[in-house]
């Protein structure tokens, strides 16, 4: 017995000590992390050229989690910057006399037609300062050459290539998947449009849908050729019969049909470059990158108005009901960001940024209740990122303004409910049963273990006719049209930007600045400061989080996954998705 104990208290001794030891190491650990976290000041040389390579997915604001740029294979961060960064950035480097240019180090980007129209009108504005744009990479994705496109001078290395052809949009149908395992998805909605169910009910798009679609990829392929025709002094024709024709086979196929201004390598592009800037042969080209520039000082820096600001209110991802997150709209959250701003008398105006698909009709409500709520107060102006649709509309349609990118995906005016039942997938392929035992003729309304009753359809039909009604009301009142021209618009078709303007579904194109200059204007302000809000976590506090079992595995899921992350994010979706919906088709991948 004196030896059980002794092995026992031994046994405790010793994790205790353990846990202290790993308690030190955990602190170490923090502490590294907050010497990595912390940003000095950039110093920027005479004579600098800004290097841009955008190899990271472009967010409308980066995140603060500590681990989500972190490399635990080579022990390095990786520095994601939001576009609301890059747009700041390349505002402060026109105004900056030690920035002389541009150096565009492209190959593809992580992001959508409507994140690299913003990126690419600010580069445009940048030349307006009369510095110089150049552009080289060994091979151009078709965004990757939207953007370039831009430049002075754009060059390409001599074995390598462009991706010219056209976009298509890939959407994915899971019929067959169901028929397979035996079961039936129940669909109820409202819109001949709402194709968001499509994928369930067959195996290609229906006619509504292929004619929203092919609407959809003219609107973003038209605005791509009208940019690359401007700045290239290429036809639009002459780049459709390129992009038909494949015609962009060789390097030297991109010389020919004036794609490009030349087949360089890297370091004869440098050699360019120091002439360009007048460096010596033998001397390095001072450069900084957009990361690093960020914490570089404004060259004209102008007091911040505490008292006078606008407020920018980031709406990102699937709505649904709860807190969400930086990539997913919760309605509490998103709720009290916009009541924060409106009660806060400091706040003379609001930029709401909506980049969603939409989600939860409940959850839209609430939001839109707080939208309508600060427009009495002070001006509202929402700001529309890739996608601005069905829920994303819902939240946006109360606005006082409303600003699109012509390659924004918006509209989608419409709602849906779908019932999952598996009574036979249970019963055929695993040989399960189910039997109820009612107090109510419908106490089993909605299981999904067996199919709705006629009356029972019949009653969510309801459900969603009246959602879809409150709906076209209430855009009717936001946005100053009938409830007939707006169900004609309606029936869940989701519009294009360059489209939407005309239909009266948006006021003016532009992006994210313009919306906040239209904030200042209407809030008649000369001087004023930004408040990004929801305000994000602390980094310190989510590692503790990560650390004790709250840690979200989504960005490990998107590094591993990569292209098919979308695959996993569509069914975790419908997964977790509760009540009405008010969603555009969400897998749709434009490339």
């Amino acid at each position: 017995m004196k030896d059980f104990f002794k092995f026992m208290f031994a046994s405790m001794l010793g994790t205790l000590i353990m846990s202290v030891i790993l308690f030190f190491i955990f602190m170490g650990i923090v502490a590294s992390f907050a010497t990595m976290m912390e940003k000095e000041e950039t110093k920027i040389a005479d004579n600098t050229l800004l290097h841009i390579e955008l190899n990271t997915p472009v967010n409308d604001r980066a995140p603060k989690e500590p681990f989500s740029d972190f490399d635990f294979a080579t022990m390095e961060t990786r520095t994601t910057l939001g576009l609301n960064d890059i747009l700041k950035n390349l505002d402060k480097a026109a105004r900056d006399p030690k920035i002389k240019g541009i150096y565009l180090d492209l190959t593809s980007l992580s992001a959508g037609m409507a994140t690299i129209e913003e990126i690419r009108d600010a580069i445009v504005k940048f030349k307006q300062s009369g510095k110089f744009v150049f552009a080289y990479s060994e091979t151009y994705s078709q965004g990757a050459y939207y953007l370039a496109s831009t430049a002075d001078k754009i060059y390409l290395n001599p074995e390598g290539m462009i991706d010219f052809r056209g976009i298509s949009a890939e959407l994915m149908f899971f019929k067959g998947t169901i028929e397979k395992l035996d079961a039936e998805m129940q669909i109820i909605r409202h819109g001949k449009y709402k194709s968001a169910v499509e994928p369930f009910m067959l195996d290609k798009m229906s006619d509504e849908n292929r004619e929203q679609m092919m609407a959809l990829i003219d609107g973003i392929w038209n605005t791509m050729l009208g940019g690359i025709s401007e700045s290239r002094g290429i036809s639009t024709s002459e780049l459709n019969n390129i992009a038909d024709g494949l015609l962009i086979k060789t390097p030297e196929d991109a010389v020919k049909l004036k794609f490009i201004d030349g087949l360089k390598y890297k370091d004869e592009i440098l050699t360019e470059l120091k002439e360009k800037l007048g460096v010596e042969k033998d001397d390095d080209i001072k450069t900084v990158s957009l990361a690093k520039y960020t914490m570089a000082a404004d060259p004209n820096p102008t007091k911040p108005d505490r008292k006078n600001k606008i407020a920018v209110v980031y709406a990102l991802g699937e709505i649904g009901s709860g807190e969400g997150s930086d990539e997913s709209i919760g309605s509490e959250r998103i709720s009290k960001a916009i009541r924060k701003a409106r009660t806060d008398d400091k706040v003379k105006a609001i930029v709401l940024r909506v980049n969603s698909p939409g989600g939860s009709a409940l959850a839209s409500d609430a939001i839109l209740r707080e939208v309508k709520l600060a427009v009495k107060e002070k001006p509202v102006v929402v700001s529309m990122g890739d996608v601005a649709a069905s829920g994303g509309y819902y939240i946006s349609c109360a606005a006082s303004k409303i600003f699109a990118d012509r390659s924004t995906i918006t509209g989608s005016i419409g709602v849906l409910g779908i019932i999952p039942n598996l009574e036979k997938t249970m019963k055929e392929k695993l040989g399960i049963t189910f039997d109820y035992a009612m107090s109510n003729e419908n106490a089993n309304f909605m299981s999904i273990n067996r199919p709705l009753t006629p009356y029972q359809r019949e009653v969510i039909q309801g459900y969603i006719e009246d959602v879809y009604s409150t709906f076209v009301s209430h855009v009717s009142k936001g946005r100053n049209m009938t409830s007939d021209k707006v169900d004609a618009i309606g029936q869940g078709r989701v519009w294009i930007g360059s489209d939407a303007k005309g239909i009266n579904l948006i006021d003016e194109f532009g992006g994210l600045t313009e919306a906040i200059e239209a904030a200042k204007e209407l809030a008649n302000l000369t001087t004023y400061s930004i408040k990004d809000l929801p305000e994000q976590e602390d980094p310190f506090e989510k590692i503790l989080n990560d650390i004790f079992g709250n840690a979200s595995i989504d960005h490990r899921l998107k590094s591993e996954l990569g292209d098919n992350y979308r695959l996993y994010q569509y069914l975790k979706f419908w997964k977790e998705a509760t009540g009405v919906q008010a969603r555009m088709p969400f897998d749709v991948n434009v490339r």
